[in-house]
């Protein structure tokens, strides 16, 4: 038990107890000791029984809120790994007649016969996410709020919110006591009512939150190793989480300073003396604190003041400090705040972790063990109105990742104290010595980037000859070298829960490609459709669309595309590049004629029959009228559209792909009504 002096110093102001004449002190988790039994005033004793009730009741709310999370978050981690990607009785028989179809013997009728229909539980289970991707897939309308989210996020949101503001107001008896005041007139009184149970409410489940808005924050996320969702999609709840927490903090504080400033009496003498303890100062740190989080945080301060990399740092520390705050206002408290702090440095220390296991070791062409960064070969292309182009090309021996993960890179010659992320272009395949590819394309538009692609062009204008260096660092056609760090892989593989039936739409605009090619690429390494199941039209559908400023960006990934044009027609593969700088048209033309630049084999392909050749147009494409297009003509399968691009791209795929899904026609059996969005889904705002 605390020792009654002590807690007299600390809670006699603020709970009106005489710890001096106490008899015992009654524990409370989360809370001040309680004097048993009450020797104040009925009314007085009454409040103190609402105070203490309340508060315990709120304690076992936020043990409810948290078992609740980790139910759902159970339950999701087991049922995903319960419940196959593919019927498996479709899947035997499809590989079956897949068997069959290269045997001349074979109908064609029966070849190209309808897949097998999936049973009940399975078609019940894709018309429900296809109904739902339907009506939740969309950008919200509020965009002027919540920016371009979706409306399922919202809706969680929502739910958070709704559920939070259940346990905000159950469990309180609202009253209220007008108590005496010793040694003062009869008028002159204090009022206590239910509203401090309220306060102290919400300020318990501010505190409760802190944990959670860690944890949708991390890096290392336990949440996507659980529900396989990537980290990146629980950056909007972790933005809205602490919005949460501001408002509840700030319902807390002005809660309490109406009591103390306004109920409580004599004034100005209870206010001063209730200001002037050190829990209250501290509240008031916590608060000025997140405040100042949220207005680092809004997207004014990071475009137009800080940039991305200052608020991130900037971030970091106010958090910690507001938490070591929040420990100084009610440290009783604290069963919520130390947790959040060892999930921030859990996700510290691994990602030192993955970055050690990456490149420290043994190297024996230098005889040393330690840490070593990887030599890239760089590549630039210069374009001053959009922002340099770079191609950043390393082996690195290491596990292959999965399809659709990035890495962060460290460009040492820029700066060690800045990390980012960069989706490689390349299929993570290793060769005989362990060692894997990695290809990264990337725009320099400002900052670290910006730097990186400044220091490349003067290395490869100090290397080239005075009069070529302008046209060899604008074409890329010489490179250079620059040593990078590693740190990864992060995110989820987009392809290991690919149907094999399934139908696939790639859009990609810019640099955004780096996220589709690995797709297409493992596609087309894999095992060509027979010839009996296109004869009966029921090959599985590809197309690649790619939407381009100049038609001489194509030379960012040409050997990548070389290997598609090579492999895909095997495949019925069908690339589509769209070029949308009318100004650089006709400079590009020319080339194109005369037949010796990369322009010529953009627009034409190899010249083998076999290879696969760029439908190449001008102007800017309706890609929510391309997807409508690619799911109408499919003969039959689910189809899944892979995307990257500028926010509006994303948002007018994420439209056009909900209007395509038909729950009710999926559960007859129309599995091409089963389209799925899988994108590069990072729009802050």
């Amino acid at each position: 038990m605390s020792s009654p002096p002590a807690m007299a110093a600390l809670h006699l102001p603020r709970h009106i107890q005489n710890f001096s004449a106490a008899d015992q002190l009654e524990p409370h988790w989360g809370y001040a000791d309680r004097v048993v039994p009450c020797v104040n005033d009925p009314g007085s004793c009454e409040y103190l029984d609402e105070v203490y009730g309340a508060h315990d009741r709120g304690m076992i709310y936020t043990g409810i809120f948290w078992l609740t999370i980790g139910g759902l978050l159970l339950v999701w981690a087991v049922g995903r790994r319960l419940i196959p990607h593919e019927d498996p009785l479709v899947a035997r028989l499809r590989l079956r007649r897949a068997e069959k179809q290269p045997a001349t013997t074979e109908p064609a009728a029966e070849a190209g016969a309808p897949p097998p229909r999936a049973s009940a539980p399975r078609r019940l289970l894709q018309a429900s996410a296809s109904t739902l991707r339907r009506h939740l897939l969309p950008t919200t309308p509020l965009r002027v709020v919540f920016g371009r989210t979706t409306r399922l996020q919202v809706l969680i949101l929502a739910v958070l919110a709704g559920y939070l503001a259940v346990w905000s107001f159950v469990g309180i008896k609202y009253a209220m006591w007008k108590t005496p005041i010793k040694d003062q007139p009869p008028e002159v009184y204090n009022t206590r009512s239910s509203l401090g149970p309220f306060a102290d409410r919400v300020g318990v489940l501010a505190y409760a939150l802190t944990p959670l808005s860690v944890l949708l924050a991390s890096r290392e996320s336990l949440l996507e190793r659980l529900t396989g969702v990537p980290y990146t999609s629980f950056l909007f709840l972790h933005r809205w989480t602490g919005y949460l927490i501001l408002v509840q903090s700030v319902v807390h504080t002005i809660g309490w300073v109406l009591i103390e400033a306004w109920l409580y009496k004599p004034q100005p003498q209870v206010w001063n003396g209730w200001i002037a303890q050190d829990y209250a100062r501290w509240g008031v740190a916590a608060l000025a604190l997140l405040v100042l989080m949220w207005l680092l945080s809004t997207r004014t301060v990071v475009e137009r003041l800080t940039g991305y990399e200052a608020f991130r740092k900037a971030h970091y520390v106010l958090a910690m400090v507001y938490i070591g705050a929040l420990i100084g206002h009610w440290q009783h408290l604290q069963c919520f705040l130390v947790p959040g702090l060892v999930l921030w440095g859990l996700d510290r220390g691994a990602r030192l972790v993955r970055t050690a296991l990456l490149h420290y070791g043994y190297w024996p062409e230098e005889g040393r063990y330690g840490f070593r960064s990887v030599q890239a070969t760089a590549r630039v292309w210069t374009d001053r109105r959009h922002g340099d182009v770079v191609r950043l090309d390393l082996d690195h021996v290491q596990k292959p990742w999965s399809v659709g993960q990035h890495f962060f890179l460290c460009f040492p010659e820029g700066s060690i104290w800045q990390s980012h992320p960069f989706t490689p272009a390349s299929l993570p395949e290793a060769d005989a010595r362990g060692r894997v590819r990695h290809s990264y394309v990337f725009r320099a538009k400002l900052g670290e980037t910006k730097k990186m692609a400044d220091l490349l062009l003067k290395k490869l204008a100090a290397g080239a000859p005075a009069e070529a260096a302008s046209a060899t660092t604008t074409t890329g056609t010489t490179t250079t070298t620059t040593p990078v760090i590693l740190q990864g892989p992060y995110g989820t593989g987009i392809t290991s829960s690919l149907p094999g039936n399934a139908n696939v739409l790639c859009v990609a605009g810019g640099t955004g490609i780096t996220y589709v090619l690995p797709v297409l690429l493992q596609l087309v390494r894999g095992p060509a459709p027979a010839p009996a199941a296109a004869a009966a039209g029921a090959q599985q559908q590809l197309e690649l669309v790619w939407v381009v400023r100049r038609r001489a960006d194509l030379e960012w990934v040409q050997p990548e595309l070389d290997e598609l044009r090579a492999r895909g027609a095997a495949h019925g593969l069908r690339v589509r590049v769209f070029v949308t700088s009318d100004a650089d048209k006709s400079a590009e033309e020319k080339p194109s004629e005369e037949g010796d630049g990369p322009s010529a084999a953009a627009s034409t392909g190899s010249s083998g029959a076999e290879d696969v050749a760029e439908d190449v147009a001008a102007g800017r494409p309706d890609v929510a009228a391309l997807v409508r297009e690619f799911a109408g003509g499919v003969a039959g399968g689910p189809t899944r559209v892979f995307a990257s691009g500028p926010p509006g791209m994303i948002v007018d795929l994420r439209e056009a792909v909900a209007g395509c899904n038909a729950g009710a026609r999926v559960w007859r059996g129309e599995e091409q009504f089963d389209v799925k969005l899988i994108c590069d889904d990072r729009l802050e705002w």
